[in-house]
C-alpha cells in the first residue's frame, strides 16, 4: 500500500480521520448507502432515496404532460441508485464559455486541463430517466421566489452550476449576480427570481464565517448559536444545506455551547451532531411547510488516493479520465458515521426535509475534480506546482460543467414533483 501523503500536501488532512474513524467506528451503527427511511408516526422519516418519476420504458424526453400542459411525474424510483453513461449528445447542459458567471476555481478547461470527457456523463437511474432539465419552467416554478444554497465551497460551486444551468433562457439585461458577503445573488428580473449561495461552511456560527477570509489556524465553532446566519434563511423558498468537509480538518475541534468563554476540544462527530440538532430546532421553529421547501446535500466524496480504485500507484485524482465503475464504492474520505448522524437528526424532525444522496454517484467520478487545473489561494497554480500533482492537486472541489449538475438535475427532479406548491 502506498505511503500516505503528509497533510501538508493537501488543502485539508480529511483523509487520515476518516480512515482512522472507519477503524475506531466500525462497531457503531452504520447506515447504507442506500438510506431508505420509512415514514413515522412520531416523526418525519426520509424516503428521499425515491422520487416519484417516470419508468424508464417511457418516452425520451422523460416525462408526461398533465392537463395544465405541466410536465407530470408518475411512478416510484430511487433516482440515487444508478450508473454513469457516456453521452456526448445531451451533455454537458452548457459550456464554460456560455457561462460569463463561473469562476476560475471551476473553469479546468480555460485553466489547462487537456481532456473533456469528464463534461459528457449523464447519470442514469436503474429504474427511470431523470425529466430533462427545463431552464424556463424551473424559473416559471421560481417565480416570485427565492432559491438559496447554504453550505461551503463546495455548495457554492452548486450554486454556480445552477445559475449556468438557467442563465441563458434569459436576455441580456435581464439578469444579474450581486454580492453582499456573505451572500451571493443571481437575479432573473422578469422572473422576479433569485437564486442565493450563503457562506456558512458550518451551518452554526463560527470563526471561520466572513466570506473571503476565512482560513484560520485554530477553527472554533458555537454549536448553539445559528441566529447570525438564520436571520438571512427567513422565508426563503427553498433551502439547500450542506456542511461536511470543513468538519474534518482534524478529528477534534474547539467549539462552544453555552458560554462564549467556555471553550472546549469535541470530538468531531459529537460536535457535528450537536451542531444538527441546533439547525434542526430551528428548521422547527422557523419553517413553513406550507410556503417553503428544505433539502439537505448529502457529503461530497473525494479522491485523494489512487490505490482505493485501483491496486497499483500512489497517486490521486490527477490524470484520470473515466468514472469507477462497479457498485458499490466508498472511499475513505467519507464518513459513514458522520451520514449516521445527518440520518438520525432528520428522521427525529417533525418538518420535511428532502436528503439528496449524492455521495455513491459521486464517489464514481475520481475524474471530476479540478486536479491542477485549479486556483491555490486565489491564484492559478504555477507550471511547477502543476507538475506537482500529489502535492497540489485539489481532489476535492469539481470542474464545472460537471458533477454538481447532476446534483442540480436531481434537484430539479424534486422540484419538478413539487412544481404545484412551489
Amino acid at each position: 500500500m502506498a505511503t500516505q501523503p503528509s497533510s501538508d500536501h493537501r488543502i485539508l488532512s480529511i483523509y487520515p480521520f476518516a480512515l482512522v474513524s472507519l477503524l475506531l467506528f466500525g462497531t457503531v451503527r452504520l447506515v447504507s448507502e442506500n438510506f431508505c427511511w420509512r415514514n413515522n408516526a412520531n416523526a418525519h422519516s426520509l424516503q428521499s432515496d425515491s422520487l416519484e418519476i417516470l419508468p424508464s420504458e417511457s418516452e425520451e424526453q422523460g416525462s408526461s404532460i398533465d392537463n395544465s400542459g405541466h410536465e407530470s411525474i408518475v411512478g416510484w424510483c430511487n433516482v440515487f441508485d444508478g450508473r454513469w453513461v457516456l453521452d456526448n449528445a445531451s451533455h454537458p447542459l452548457y459550456t464554460e464559455e456560455s457561462c460569463p458567471y463561473l469562476t476560475k476555481q471551476v473553469t479546468c478547461q480555460k485553466n489547462g486541463r487537456p481532456d473533456s470527457l469528464y463534461q459528457n456523463w449523464r447519470w442514469e437511474p436503474y429504474e427511470c430517466k431523470l425529466p430533462r432539465f427545463d431552464a424556463k419552467k424551473l424559473l416559471e416554478a421560481l417565480r416570485n421566489k427565492r432559491l438559496m444554497f447554504i453550505g461551503d465551497s463546495i455548495q457554492r460551486t452548486q450554486w454556480e452550476s445552477m445559475v449556468c444551468l438557467v442563465q441563458s433562457v434569459i436576455p441580456d439585461g435581464k439578469k444579474s449576480i450581486h454580492r453582499h458577503p456573505p451572500m451571493k445573488i443571481f437575479r432573473a428580473e422578469e422572473f422576479n427570481a433569485t437564486i442565493e449561495f450563503y457562506w456558512a461552511p458550518f451551518i452554526v456560527e463560527s470563526n471561520s464565517d466572513h466570506a473571503t477570509n476565512h482560513t484560520v489556524q485554530r477553527r472554533l465553532v458555537k454549536l448553539d448559536s445559528i441566529a447570525k446566519h438564520s436571520r438571512h434563511w427567513e422565508g426563503v423558498h427553498v433551502l439547500v444545506f450542506e456542511s461536511y468537509v470543513w468538519w474534518m480538518y482534524k478529528p477534534v475541534i474547539n467549539a462552544t455551547n453555552g458560554s462564549l468563554n467556555d471553550v472546549t476540544e469535541y470530538n468531531v462527530t459529537t460536535a457535528y451532531r450537536l451542531a444538527l440538532e441546533t439547525w434542526a430546532n430551528w428548521i422547527e421553529s422557523k419553517v413553513d411547510p406550507h410556503t417553503q421547501r428544505v433539502f439537505f446535500m448529502s457529503l461530497s466524496p473525494t479522491h485523494l488516493w489512487s490505490w482505493e480504485w485501483r491496486t497499483e500507484g500512489d497517486g490521486n485524482c490527477f490524470n484520470e479520465s473515466y468514472p469507477i465503475e462497479g457498485r458499490p464504492y466508498w472511499g475513505t474520505g467519507s464518513s459513514r458515521e458522520i451520514m449516521g448522524i445527518l440520518g438520525d437528526v432528520l428522521q427525529e424532525l417533525k418538518r420535511e426535509v428532502s436528503f439528496l444522496n449524492i455521495t455513491q454517484m459521486s464517489e464514481f467520478r475520481k475524474d471530476g475534480h479540478t486536479s491542477v487545473y485549479t486556483e491555490r489561494r486565489g491564484k492559478l497554480l504555477t507550471s511547477e506546482q502543476k507538475a506537482d500533482p500529489i502535492t497540489y492537486a485539489d481532489c476535492i472541489h469539481w470542474c464545472l460543467p460537471g458533477v454538481p449538475d447532476t446534483w442540480n438535475e436531481l434537484l430539479y427532479a424534486h422540484l419538478l414533483s413539487d412544481y404545484p406548491i412551489l
